[in-house]
Parts: structure tokens; C-alpha cells; sequence
């Protein structure tokens, strides 16, 4: 049996990114394709087939742990019919011909599944048109599995291998027929890299080696738009090892993705390029953000939150409802700036020539890589390759590259290949930072106890400011991660942005706003159901309202849904209530009466998929929150790999640990004050919970994200789960300082 996509075909090409399946794809006419592979099976630029029987498949987005080259490689070899004994896997380079290669957003399945499977569809109709032509028999009854071609009315059998030469003369199907999805997810998927992971083959960032590689560190501005006043390396110059001096450019404009400036210390190996950094002697000039601070930002900002700011969303009138209204429950609450800190800090190889750069990299954005080189050398981009290393953990800081321009100018500069690195330390005072906020959440209740009305005022710098330097507040994008996007049955609801001007450099950070919107709206709900008397799952299902479908209409506000159709996925209250009711039963909460044990509860729902939780917190033994145990309940369309899948959910659950017990960037005169992780902590094994279950729901729905939709309820389930041990409600972040 087969069926086709599910998907619209204007949401396939939406998902390529391009205006036709065969640009989008990469295409080729079959006699350009026969020339070009020497008998080889080449359809499009993800797949290609040797005569000797090995599948070569390009992998296009970027492995960080998180089991991309685990998943969508196998995706296509399935609907190909690829035996994995034969699959090799090939990392892509950074070129616009594989269609958007941006490594966040949960993307690579939710946008990307149509593109997938129609890759391998083609390959495998392809084979089939081959040997139904040998045969002389129709090529719809064929058999394609285990790298075979059967015929099962004879029995005959040939191998792709057999096929090769003849299939790269068939026609290039624009429409192939997809496989049912019961064929689809037959058996677990390999996990491609384990090998290389436990047998240090793998090789990251910091493993490539050139000849004639040198080695450098940067000695960068404390605070952003802070530049060089000047300085003095006689003593550098002298340390053992140090080549050479290299001052970089100055930030202007937007920061963008541009290296910060400074001045970088080129040496024979990396320890002796920092020794000489440490022997410079540099006065610098302040930028516009010097005399900060976060402490006097976050206090601005909460006074900022009290006033009207400007409506984001608006149904019925607020003003009136709350001013009428019998009661009223306010409460505002406070993420810090967070940082990714990734176990492998930034670090690129670059041999940069005078008319062509090449670059090795953990990066999850090769193709903005590929421009930004260009741009600082002043090349064309088809003169800059850029390899995809293997990522020691990313959550969005490696999706800009300023650190692949700083070592592209560097190489350039000394006409050599370089190994630029940074620390922890330069990881963690000049990134890209998570956004802090201050939010403040309003509802009225009439004389019934109804609830009413529901202002929403949030104070934080957004992202946009990176590329606008004249953005000072949430755009509709942003504010859509948890809030314009919330379900809410409420007659009167206010959703208001307030101006707050970065002093960092704000980027994406895995689940991005949803994390300060999630803890937001979840703890008020929990606040609400304390309030009312009634249990914080009971709270939230009143102000979801009933299961329904909604459009953007009935939202009372624009939606960009991340950038997919809201037709194909809406707002849909009855996977709220699914996944709410399922970690219920699960968890067993309500029903527990153990008083050294607080069990707390969040949903939220990002990315496409809706994620509920409960988490057991119990007191360290210096009176602290820990983490006992935790029951996630996920309902994010169809599960490509649910063992990947799982990992991670784990995974982001540790990581909401680490954004609710400590997680904290703050700021002094514009420099970041953290330096490493004892001041910058993240969650560590006495952190993990005891166990953590998880369960997929299956829905029936089309996939949605994976990597990031598990962060958000997690603090504001912790917070929850404190309450209910303490009373002590916590309304800012972190919970251990």
C-alpha cells in the first residue's frame, strides 16, 4: 500500500524554500545526471547510488547530540528501500542547493518531512521504472526493500547495485507516491555517530588539523561596542610560541553576526596564544552600553511593566472588564539573561587565501556562515566552503558565526590556517544571550468568580535588535512563543510589549521566548488555582476553555506559527486537554500524600507540540529544591525516532533544571560578570532527577518540533511543585543563587 503526503503541495515548497520541487531539491536533468555520476544513481543532491551497491546520503543540518544524522538519513533510505547495511552518510557543506540548512527552530523534521521522504521516494521510483523495463512488467506492483527490486508475481530479484546505471536513465518523477506510514516506521532507526562518539573518532570543531596550522585567542571588548583604545604586546611578543598580533575590526551598526574586535593573539598552539593574551596590555573605550547595569535594567523594568505598553493582542476591553471587575490577582515575574553554554565553546579553522576561504566549524548555520566569510574577506560567496564539524552541544549559540569571521580575518591576516578558539570564559561574557524579562499578569474575576479579564505586559529586548538596532520591544514573532499563540477563555485579554533596549548581544537560546513566557503563564495559573481553591490542572483547563480549534480570528491576534501554515497546525485546545489529562494519570498527581514531596504541574505548548508536566521537588540537605522525579506527557504529531526523540525530552528537562535553579547572566558597567561554570551553573548529575518518564502520545497530527517544546513547563513546574512543599512562591529566577 502507499498513500500520498499529507502535506499541501504549497507546504512542501514552502519547506524547500524554493519555487519548484526541482530547484528546491537540487534536481538535475537525468542526461545531467548520467554525465555527472559515471553510472551512478544521482536524482537530486541528497542520494546518490554507486554501481557496487553503496547509498551514499547526504546529511543537511547539523549533528549536536540531539541524533539528526541518527534520523534523516534513515528517513530517506526508508522511503528509498535502502537496506542500512549499505547506507554511508555524508555531511553536507554549506550551500543553498540543500534548501534551508538552519539547525534550530525544531525544524529539521516538522518543516522538512515532505522534502525527505520525497528525496527517497524518487530514488526508489526511479529503481523500480528500471526493473519493471528489464522485466516488462508495470512498475507499481514491484517490491522495493532491503536495496532489492522484486517482482513478486516471478520472484525476481534484483539488487540496487544491478539497477544503478539502468534507474540513472530513467525519468526524474516530480510527484512520487510516498510509502504508508505503518512501512515508514517499521523498525527502530540506527544511531548512526554512537561508534565515533565512545571511540573518540568523532571529530569536532577542535579536531581538524592542517598543515602549517597556527593557533589563536582573542582578547575581545568588556562591554558591546566597546572598541581599542590602545595597546601594548611588547610583552606578548615575547611569550614562547607567540607568532603574531592581529587587531580585528571594529563592531559598527547592527551586531549581526560580525566579530566583536579586539585584539587576537596568534601562536604554535593554543596555550601559548593565551599566555600572550594574558601579557597584553590594552586600555579600552567604552561602548554605549558602559555604566550599566542588570541590577538598574531589571528595576527599570519591573516599574516599566506597571504602564500601558503597546497591544499585541487585544478581545473585548480590558480596562473596563478589570476595572469592573469584583476582584483582581496581579503578580510579575523574572527571568535573567541565560546563557547556552555548551560543553564545546566556539571554535573554527580557517584558511583564508586571497581568492578563496575554506572553513571547518561547529556550526548549526553553515550557509550564514558561508555569507558572513565572504562578507568580512570581501569574496563571492561560492569562493567559501564551509565543513560541518560535529557540534559538542549548540542550543543555538553556533547558529551565528561571528567566531568563523573572526578566525576567516585572522587566517587572511597571517596567511596561514588558523585555529581560533575561545574559552568558557569567552563564551560566557561575549555571546549571544538569552532575553531576561519582566512580566506582569493581571486577571479579574467577577462577583460569580468568573474570570474576566487577563492583561498581560511584558518587558524585554528582543532579538530583532540584533539586526535592528532600533528595536527596543517584542515583535508579534516573538511575543507569538507562548502568548499571542495561548489558548484562553477569557471575554477581555491585553497582551502589551514595553520598550527595553538591549546591553547585549540578545540571540536565540533552545525554546527562546516560550521559556520566560511559560514561566509567566504557568505560575500565574498556578497562583490563580490557589486563589480559587481549586487544583492548578482544574485552573488551567477553565482558562483553556473547551477543546476547539483556533484560528487566528478567534485568537484576537496575527499569527506567524513559526513560520508554518496555521491551517495545517492551529492552535488545537483538545491536545491541551490530552496531554494534561495523560501526565495526570501518569504521575499519579492529586493523589499523593507524602508532606516531604511537592508535586508540581505546567503545560505549554511551542513548536507545534504541546508538552505537559509534572515534577516531584524535595528539599536538599541544605534546604534547597531538588528535583525527585518527572513525568512528561508529549503530543508532537508523528515521532520520526522515538528513541531520539526521548533523549530529547530528557535532555530538556535538564536543561529547564538549569533555567530555574540557576541559571543567571548579569552585568556591571555593560561587561558580563560570569566567567565559567562556578558562577554560571548548570544542572550536574546531584541535580538530575531520580528518573524521568516520558510518553508520546500519538495524535494522528503532523509532526512538530522536538528540541526545544520540552524546556518551557519545566521551571514553572518546579516552582510549582516548591509552592506546594513550602508556600513559598517564586515569581523570579534563579531559584539558587
Amino acid at each position: 500500500m502507499s498513500t500520498r503526503s499529507a502535506y499541501s503541495r504549497r507546504g512542501f515548497l514552502i519547506a524547500l524554500g524554493a519555487s519548484s520541487a526541482g530547484l528546491g531539491l537540487g534536481i538535475q536533468r537525468a542526461a545531467q545526471a548520467r554525465e555527472a555520476t559515471s553510472g551512478s544513481l544521482q536524482p537530486n543532491v541528497f542520494v546518490k547510488l554507486d554501481p557496487s551497491g553503496v547509498v551514499t546520503i547526504t546529511c543537511h543540518r547539523a549533528e549536536m547530540g540531539q541524533g539528526i544524522r541518527a534520523t534523516l538519513p534513515w528517513i530517506i533510505a526508508a522511503e528509498m528501500g535502502a537496506s542500512y547495511d549499505d547506507v554511508v552518510i555524508k555531511q553536507a557543506t554549506g550551500d543553498k542547493i540543500y534548501g534551508n540548512q538552519n539547525t534550530d527552530g525544531s525544524t529539521s523534521i516538522r518543516a522538512q518531512l515532505p522534502m525527505l521522504r520525497e528525496v527517497g521516494a524518487v530514488a526508489r521510483e526511479m529503481l523500480a521504472a528500471a526493473a519493471a523495463a528489464r522485466w516488462r512488467v508495470p512498475a507499481a506492483g514491484l517490491v522495493v526493500e532491503e536495496s532489492s527490486v522484486t517482482d513478486p508475481t516471478s520472484g525476481t530479484t534484483l539488487s540496487f547495485a544491478a539497477l544503478a546505471s539502468e534507474a540513472a536513465e530513467q525519468t526524474i518523477p516530480r510527484h512520487p507516491t510516498l510509502r504508508a506510514r505503518a512501512a515508514h516506521l517499521d523498525k527502530p532507526l540506527p544511531f548512526t555517530d554512537v561508534q565515533a562518539y565512545v571511540d573518540g573518532s568523532a571529530q569536532f570543531g577542535a579536531d581538524v588539523r592542517l598543515p602549517g596550522l597556527r593557533y589563536a585567542v582573542v582578547a575581545r571588548p568588556p562591554d558591546v561596542y566597546g572598541s581599542v583604545d590602545a595597546f601594548d604586546d611588547t610583552e606578548t611578543r615575547k611569550v614562547p610560541g607567540v607568532l603574531d598580533v592581529i587587531r580585528l575590526p571594529v563592531l559598527k551598526g547592527a551586531p549581526r553576526f560580525q566579530p566583536l574586535g579586539g585584539i587576537a593573539v596568534v601562536a604554535t598552539n593554543t596555550w601559548a596564544a593565551m599566555q600572550g593574551r594574558k601579557a597584553l596590555s590594552i586600555s579600552w573605550l567604552s561602548g554605549e552600553n558602559a555604566g550599566t547595569s542588570s541590577a538598574e535594567d531589571m528595576a527599570k523594568m519591573h516599574a516599566l511593566v506597571e504602564t500601558k505598553g503597546k497591544v499585541k493582542r487585544a478581545v473585548g476591553n480590558v480596562e473596563r472588564a478589570l476595572a469592573e471587575s469584583s476582584e483582581i490577582l496581579s503578580a510579575t515575574y523574572e527571568v535573567p539573561h541565560l546563557a547556552h553554554a555548551p560543553m564545546e565553546p566556539p571554535v573554527t579553522v580557517a584558511w583564508a587565501r586571497e581568492d578563496r576561504c575554506e572553513i571547518w566549524a561547529p556550526i548549526q548555520a553553515p550557509q550564514q556562515a558561508r555569507s558572513q566569510v565572504a562578507k568580512i574577506l570581501g569574496l563571492e560567496t561560492k569562493d567559501v566552503t564551509v565543513n560541518q564539524t560535529m557540534l559538542g552541544g549548540g542550543f543555538g549559540r553556533k547558529s551565528k558565526p561571528d567566531f568563523c569571521s573572526e578566525a576567516a580575518f585572522v587566517s587572511h591576516a597571517v596567511g596561514a590556517p588558523v585555529l581560533l578558539q575561545w574559552d568558557r570564559t569567552d563564551d560566557l561574557r561575549h555571546g549571544y544571550f538569552h532575553a531576561s524579562s519582566v512580566q506582569n499578569v493581571e486577571a479579574g474575576f467577577d462577583a460569580s468568580g468568573a474570570l474576566t479579564a487577563w492583561r498581560h505586559r511584558v518587558g524585554s529586548p528582543p532579538i530583532i535588535s540584533l539586526f535592528l538596532p532600533f528595536a527596543h520591544r517584542l515583535s508579534i514573532f516573538e511575543m507569538s512563543q507562548g502568548l499571542l499563540d495561548l489558548a484562553l477563555d477569557v471575554p477581555n485579554v491585553s497582551m502589551e510589549a514595553l520598550p527595553c533596549p538591549p546591553r547585549l548581544r540578545i540571540g536565540w537560546m533552545r525554546s527562546v521566548y516560550n521559556i520566560n513566557h511559560g514561566f509567566a503563564v504557568q505560575s500565574f495559573i498556578d497562583e490563580l488555582a490557589h486563589h480559587q481553591g481549586v487544583s492548578t490542572p482544574e485552573m488551567l483547563k477553565t482558562v483553556l476553555g473547551p477543546p476547539r480549534i483556533l484560528m487566528r480570528k478567534e485568537t484576537g491576534a496575527a499569527i506567524p506559527n513559526y513560520g508554518v501554515s496555521q491551517k495545517e497546525h492551529p492552535v488545537d485546545v483538545g491536545r491541551w486537554h490530552t496531554v494534561i489529562d495523560d501526565v495526570l494519570e501518569r504521575s499519579g498527581y492529586g493523589r499523593h500524600s507524602n508532606p516531604d514531596v511537592g508535586y508540581g504541574f505546567a503545560v505549554h505548548a511551542s513548536f507545534m507540540s504541546y508538552v505537559a508536566a509534572v515534577v516531584a521537588v524535595v528539599k536538599d540537605n541544605r534546604g534547597r529544591p531538588k528535583i525527585d522525579e518527572v513525568w512528561l506527557s508529549v503530543d508532537a504529531g508523528e515521532i520520526m525516532n522515538p528513541d531520539r526523540a526521548c533523549a530529547q525530552m530528557e535532555g530538556a528537562v535538564l536543561f529547564g533544571i538549569s533555567v530555574a535553579l540557576h541559571g543567571q547572566i548579569t552585568y556591571a558597567n555593560g561587561a558580563v560578570l560570569q566567567s565559567n561554570y562556578h558562577d554560571y551553573r548548570v544542572a550536574r548529575m546531584p541535580d538530575a532527577p531520580r528518573e524521568i518518564h516520558v510518553t508520546f502520545i500519538d495524535s494522528g497530527a503532523l509532526p512538530g518540533g522536538i528540541g526545544e517544546p520540552g524546556v518551557p513547563p519545566i521551571a514553572p513546574a518546579i516552582a510549582s511543585g516548591w509552592f506546594a512543599l513550602t508556600g513559598e512562591r517564586v515569581r523570579t529566577l534563579p531559584m539558587i543563587t
